[in-house]
């Protein structure tokens, strides 16, 4: 009876260990949702063991999208390119405005940007529910779903960003050692969108009509971000609104170093550290709150 005894303990002991840790346990266990985060050592270590995996889901996506083929690539150049002839002809052509160029180099430059953050975030809003066979059969972190998207959008950001070298010289904008600092700012994006596609991949297993709601959200982003103007432009009783939009910062110095071989202020520096900072750390935080729940819900 002792032994029998013990050995329902150590199973109890093993189960609850499997729901507090998760994909870390042969057992795992599929309930109803109890708000907590997991360990975050033992989740952020094994998130790190298996980021091959999360590789290998965007190769396959790219793969499937045809993005590797020559006209997968041509598309991925050719869809931004247009809309930012469209723009060009909307807001600089109708509007009179001087100096085309630099205008249009301006704004290949932020509409390229624009396209990687979107791109992640309507990826990273399907990433779990697209997945729910895989959800329900393997054992892993489950925010590797959101950044396989995220990795996925940032190599279809590649081609364009070299395609935009090429206008950079056609339009006679300025070279120099400055423009190897949008790193930095890129590196803000790829945060930032680390952070939006996790948020937007838990609000779509809750909410099945968000991505439906995604491309209004971002085209009115794309409209209150300095992409189709020039901060410069901005009229200073609305410049508090428009400093509230983490696109401000972080599209903001990038265009100066890129497109103007301008070292921004540091301000700008900071702010776009800080937003990119803050929206991954409430993304992801949030997705491991509740991805327990994941399975139950798909």
């Amino acid at each position: 009876m002792t032994e029998t005894y013990e050995g329902r303990e150590a199973n109890r002991d093993a189960v609850d260990r499997a729901s507090r840790i998760g994909f870390l346990s042969d057992v795992q266990v599929y309930a109803p949702h109890r708000v907590g985060l997991p360990r975050l050592v033992p989740y952020f270590t094994e998130l790190w063991h298996r980021r091959e995996f999360a590789a290998e889901l965007s190769r396959a996506e790219m793969r499937a999208a045809n993005t590797r083929t020559f006209f997968g690539q041509v598309w991925l150049v050719l869809n931004p390119l247009l809309l930012a002839g469209v723009y060009f002809i909307l807001v600089f052509i109708l509007a009179g405005r001087q100096n085309g160029a630099a205008f249009f180099a301006h704004l290949t430059a932020g509409l390229f940007a624009f396209y990687f953050i979107s791109g992640a975030m309507q990826a990273g809003a399907k990433s779990v529910v697209g997945s729910g066979a895989l959800i329900a059969n393997m054992a892993f972190p489950r925010l590797l779903m959101p950044l396989s998207a995220v990795r996925t959008a940032f190599f279809r950001f590649l081609p364009p960003l070299a395609v935009y070298f090429v206008i950079h010289a056609l339009t006679g904008r300025p070279w120099s050692w400055k423009m190897l600092l949008s790193v930095y700012f890129i590196g803000c994006m790829v945060v930032l969108a680390s952070g939006l596609a996790a948020i937007f991949a838990t609000l779509q297993v809750y909410f099945r009509d968000t991505t439906s709601f995604l491309p209004y959200f971002l085209r009115i982003w794309l409209y209150l971000s300095p992409i189709l103007w020039a901060a410069d432009m901005v009229p200073a009783r609305f410049a508090p609104f428009i400093q509230a939009n983490p696109l401000y910062w972080i599209i903001g110095g990038y265009g100066e170093l890129l497109v103007a071989s301008v070292i921004p202020p540091l301000n700008i520096w900071i702010g776009a550290a800080a937003w990119s900072a803050l929206f991954a750390v409430i993304g992801v935080l949030f997705f491991m709150s509740r991805e327990r729940e994941f399975a139950v819900r798909l």
